[in-house]
């Protein structure tokens, strides 16, 4: 199975993206998914993908 690599500042970039358009795309999905199994994130950048987790989860955030 190929291994998952989260590229530098891809949460950043997410989360500037979800901010302005309310849309998660797909491979936004897949930059969370590398940060959930990225071990090596800083405690802020975990934070801050949990909180988009939640807006998912919440609706304020739409899935494409």
């Amino acid at each position: 199975m190929p291994q998952v690599q989260l590229l530098p500042s891809a949460i950043n970039e997410i989360m500037a993206s979800v901010a302005e358009s309310f849309y998660i795309t797909q491979s936004d999905r897949y930059g969370l998914m590398a940060a959930v199994l990225d071990d090596s994130i800083s405690e802020e950048e975990r934070c801050s993908v949990n909180r988009l987790l939640r807006s998912v989860v919440k609706g304020k955030v739409q899935v494409g």
